[in-house]
């Protein structure tokens, strides 16, 4: 079994049949990172004094005949606004290094670490989680593993990054407007956006309150059900988590059948401003699930407007003090953009929210009629690092924020979506979402598991020698 290749079900599978031990998986994995994260920039911390002792404790419990758990020796990594104990937790921000070390590990790892998973470290992202592209300004730019000239994509990129790249089969990010989607559509790996309030964010460094989720990056289905039957469950450290009893996902994607769900794609807004690439990977989509119905979700186009407002607002609002005391210390463009959501009227603020609730009562009438719904994840390819400009439908507009066109109207209201990744041949990775109700997570894996099942999206890295090239054209960006 190659451990590079291998997604983190057939490594743990491994790991408890004793094939492998968890210390030579863990060994491997901070091989990989030690070799190429130099190139790639995935990683701000590496945790592997602590990674290494926690497997040894797997391989102690397998030899007593102990459970060590369904994630047993998977290497694992989190963007680094993701508490772990005795690191300091800087989400992306110089001035957060000054803080001191976490005292305990963020519910999700700890829950990860509990099934046996091994963290090995801390993962860059955009300062305080405010951007699509991962081009800090302190801890410096993550390469995309498909073209080292092209973004990762952002917030989450490091996450995504070191999934493609495998040098982790899992790892952990979060989404205030797109922040998983994004990195996974453009780096070409798996990335989920649950339901907002599915999965804990206690000792989660946040961005948005009103907006924020967490959720797993990985390289095939199974491995997202997996980390998501692990994450779910009620905590008290978050008072937003849901008390909803907990679904297995897993066996989810083992039923491929869908003929009984109604699937439709998103049209009007989520046709416009995008290339003909990502418009045709969604119809590819379609045609593989014989999909013809399209349904119209009304006045995205207010809804993107609205996140804009209510994100602003609210990251603003948590690091305003910050902003009049040391707002050198900030990441320019995020310090820019902060200083105009301090700026905004209490009014905006409370009319976006009205609008809020609103638009969720339109969508859920939507769901109605139809399950899931199939729309682009992002505009274009990976665009070039440092690109401040594309072109989209014979108009100049600006890369950072229409990154995020087609994910913001879909977070905005909290719903389930799925990035699954779409690969051509010699070209960058491109992104569909699946999206469906709140808390139908199922159903969305169950479409993924079919177009897995199909060879409609990308399982591994078996497929790009092209990886840790440069220069690759884009047909999108």
């Amino acid at each position: 079994m190659s451990l590079e290749q291998a997604d983190a079900f057939a490594i743990a599978s491994a790991v408890r049949d004793g094939k492998v031990s968890a210390v030579e998986v863990t060994k491997a994995a901070l091989q990989r990172i030690a070799a190429r994260d130099n190139q790639l920039n995935c990683f701000t911390t590496i945790t592997a004094e602590t990674a290494l002792a926690d497997a040894e404790r797997i391989d102690e419990k397998i030899a007593q005949g102990k459970n060590p758990g369904c994630l047993a020796g998977v290497p694992f990594a989190v963007k680094n606004l993701f508490d772990i104990a005795g690191i300091t937790t800087v989400a992306g921000a110089k001035i957060n290094a000054e803080n001191p070390p976490a005292s305990q590990d963020a519910t999700a790892v700890a829950r990860l670490k509990q099934a046996g998973a091994v963290l090995v470290g801390a993962l860059n992202m955009d300062e305080y989680a405010y951007g699509f592209v991962t081009e800090n300004f302190h801890y410096g730019v993550t390469h995309n593993p498909h073209d080292l000239t092209r973004i990762a994509g952002g917030s989450s990129g490091g996450s995504a990054a070191a999934v493609a790249a495998g040098l982790v089969p899992l790892t952990l990010g979060s989404d205030t407007n797109g922040s998983i989607r994004v990195p996974a559509a453009l780096c070409g790996v798996f990335g989920l956006k649950p339901t907002y309030g599915r999965l804990s964010r206690a000792g989660v460094a946040l961005f948005s309150s009103s907006l924020d989720h967490i959720g797993p990056f990985a390289r095939s289905v199974r491995d997202i059900a997996t980390a998501f039957d692990v994450l779910q469950g009620e905590d008290e450290r978050d008072p937003v988590c849901t008390k909803r009893p907990r679904v297995e996902m897993l066996h989810a994607t083992s039923r491929q059948n869908i003929k009984d769900l109604r699937i439709a794609i998103a049209d009007d807004y989520f046709t416009k401003g995008a290339s003909p690439e990502a418009i045709d990977a969604v119809q590819k989509v379609a045609d593989a699930l014989g999909v013809t119905q399209y349904v119209t979700i009304p006045e995205a186009h207010r809804a993107r407007a609205a996140a804009f407002v209510i994100t602003a607002c609210e990251g603003a609002n948590l690091h305003l003090e910050k902003l009049r005391s040391r707002p050198q210390d900030f990441d320019p463009t995020t310090r820019d953009r902060f200083l105009a959501g301090a700026l905004i009227p209490s009014s905006w603020y409370i009319q976006a929210q009205r609008f809020r609730k609103w638009y969720k009562d339109k969508v859920r009438e939507i769901f109605q009629k139809v399950d899931v719904i199939l729309a682009p994840t992002t505009p274009i390819s990976a665009p070039l690092i440092g690109q401040q400009t594309m072109i989209l439908e014979g108009e100049e507009i600006l890369v950072r924020p229409h990154l995020g066109l087609f994910t913001q109207p879909l977070s905005f209201i909290g719903l389930p979506v799925l990035s699954v990744p779409i690969v051509r041949p010699n070209a960058l990775p491109l992104g569909v979402q699946l999206i469906a109700a709140p808390y139908n997570e199922a159903l969305i894996l169950r479409v993924a598991a079919t177009l897995e099942a199909k060879d409609m999206i990308h399982q591994n890295l078996r497929d790009t020698p092209s990886v840790y090239t440069a220069g690759r054209d884009s047909t999108g960006g």
